[in-house]
């Protein structure tokens, strides 16, 4: 007599991206997401429509500030996502599953795009309001390169944020994140430079223009500039956009190699 057993579900990576955003729904980093990105549109968007500068530089510097940011940003949001894993299981849905790249995979793939989604907001509604004051010159395209560009540049510290909580908890990769956003502001001349000088400063090319941590802010500033000066800043958006698609999928390669064999030896975040 023919016996007939139940399949098991193979832990594919689309059944564990809808593990991940089930478990996203019922965290308050959704809210915290929604709330940081309408929170920055709003105040730098009623700010740059009444600001006597230069609103084509003024989206520049808003998308610098918006990228600079990611590295801290993102190191909160995996340091508390990590903290969570332990919480309700000490990474087991992590480590105690059939495929552990999978799921860490997941969760930097779920990660990331909490963050584009937060940029996405953040940018919508600053143009919308510039838009509603009629200063916004060069359309909405620019905003939208500008989201590409600082999604892209934050792919692989997102990678680095997660293993850095993973491996030693949410206070160093906080730290990590905050020295790598101060590395941003500099890598740019400091908190709106071009803005002060009318220097297309994302264009520029300095030592700290090539450090990771700096460029989610480069990228987002060249997909404005681009806009502005073409011949300027299609070369150093294309040279960065480069290195950063290698260098995401050299960090996405060493985070599922590393953690195949990572072991949790902490009792706290």
């Amino acid at each position: 007599m023919a016996q007939f057993t139940e399949a098991t579900p193979r832990m594919t990576l689309p059944r564990t991206l809808r593990s991940e955003a089930l478990r996203l729904a019922r965290s308050p980093l959704v809210a915290v997401h929604l709330v940081c990105g309408l929170a920055a549109g709003l105040a730098c968007g009623e700010y740059f429509s009444v600001a006597r500068w230069d609103p084509a530089l003024g989206a520049d510097a808003y998308a610098q500030f918006l990228g600079a940011l990611m590295p801290l940003m993102s190191a909160i949001v995996c340091g508390l996502a990590v903290d969570e894993e332990r919480a309700a299981g000490r990474l087991a849905s992590l480590t105690a599953v059939p495929s552990r790249g999978r799921a860490v995979l997941a969760k930097w793939l779920a990660l990331a795009a909490l963050g584009a989604g937060a940029l996405a907001v953040a940018l919508g509604v600053f143009g919308a309001v510039l838009a509603a004051a009629g200063r916004l010159p060069l359309g909405p395209a620019p905003l939208a390169a500008a989201w590409e560009g600082t999604v892209l540049g934050s792919l692989p510290i997102y990678a680095l944020g997660l293993g850095v909580a993973l491996r030693l908890g949410r206070n160093a990769a906080i730290g990590a994140g905050a020295a790598g956003t101060l590395l941003a502001f500099f890598s740019v001349g400091g908190l709106a430079h071009g803005l002060m000088t009318g220097e297309l400063t994302g264009a520029l090319t300095t030592p700290l223009s090539w450090v990771p941590f700096a460029w989610p802010a480069r990228l987002g500033s060249l997909g404005v500039e681009a806009f502005i000066d073409v011949a300027r800043a299609a070369g150093p958006l294309a040279a960065t956009a480069l290195a950063d698609a290698v260098l995401t999928l050299a960090a996405v390669v060493v985070l599922l190699a590393w953690f195949r064999r990572f072991e949790d030896g902490r009792a706290d975040a």
